[in-house]
């Protein structure tokens, strides 16, 4: 049996198809739709039909998967400017998702052009043509990342992916996304469907701005980031003014804050990139039994019984 033969494809709502992750223990996608979740979850937010005017776009796509972002993102920003020159990297674990996506023909109800470019990047991670330049980068994303912050990547749009922090705590670290943090141009956004108290807190401890994204397929919102503008004004580094779109980021709710207040808030850590996932969660465990914040118990009970907000 071929590592292809691992991915069954599942039906979602949208029409499009997903995989079961038996390594993660979870759907890629929700079931609410696939394709859907590409567009409403990483290239809206991320301001991409209004960044499309610009000449040349970069993106950064972190945990590629079945490559649906990445073509979502290019089929956003070419039905806007169709000359506008896209360049992509995209982070991935297993070359063999990609791969069984095409295999299994999911993509087969996208355009041509889209699935041209992603059979070619799953299979031979690179795609040359006169408006894009792509590369699938295949390995632990935090060796990958660092070679992209090498680099001097800036990226207009970021697109943060990997399973549920519970089942893939490596790739939502204080230090992790610090580091992509590092690859998001002054304007850039970043944005992902993850709204849990310890990744925001990660985002703001690596100096950005959050605030929520609409909610897709379930009851809870995901997240959209962005740099603020910070000047040396007398010695001093002086925060001034959030640059635009940044400065327009949909604000936290009541809720939303509290929740920061509370255990669920202490982030993952992973000092020097490398632990393993049961390592990373022992170690939140053991801060939060000793932190002073509210308990998160505390907390859901206060706003459950006020609006019924569920908040993972």
């Amino acid at each position: 049996m071929s590592d292809l033969d691992n991915f069954t494809p599942e039906l979602t709502a949208d029409g499009s198809f997903t995989f079961f992750s038996n390594e993660f223990g979870e759907l890629f996608h929700s079931h609410y739709g696939a394709r859907q979740e590409s567009f409403l979850k990483f290239a809206s937010p991320t301001q991409l039909p209004l960044k499309a005017n610009k000449p040349t776009l970069r993106l950064l796509d972190v945990c590629y998967g079945l490559g649906y972002n990445t073509a979502a993102a290019l089929q956003t920003i070419w039905a806007v400017n169709p000359n506008c020159y896209v360049e992509v990297i995209g982070l991935e674990l297993d070359a063999a998702v990609p791969q069984a996506a095409i295999a299994h023909h999911l993509f087969d109800n996208w355009e041509y052009e889209y699935t041209q470019i992603v059979t070619q990047l799953a299979f031979e991670h690179q795609v040359l043509q006169e408006r894009l330049k792509a590369t699938l980068l295949i390995g632990d994303a935090r060796n990958s990342i660092r070679f992209v912050n090498q680099s001097g990547f800036q990226a207009d749009a970021i697109f943060l992916d990997p399973f549920s922090p519970p089942h893939c705590p490596q790739l939502w670290t204080v230090e992790f996304i610090k580091q992509v943090s590092l690859c998001l141009d002054i304007d850039g956004l970043l944005a992902t469907y993850s709204c849990a108290a310890a990744v925001r807190t990660a985002l703001l401890a690596a100096g950005l701005e959050i605030g929520s994204t609409p909610p897709v397929g379930r009851r809870s919102p995901g997240t959209v980031a962005g740099h603020r503008e910070v000047r040396e004004v007398g010695g001093e580094n002086t925060v001034l003014s959030s640059l635009s779109p940044s400065s327009v980021l949909p604000m936290l709710s009541q809720a939303e804050q509290e929740h920061l207040l509370t255990r669920a808030a202490v982030p993952y850590r992973d000092p020097q990139l490398c632990d393993l996932g049961d390592v990373i969660l022992r170690r939140r465990q053991q801060e939060q039994q000793t932190s002073s914040l509210e308990p998160t118990s505390r907390w859901r009970k206060r706003w459950l019984s006020k609006t019924q907000l569920e908040i993972m």
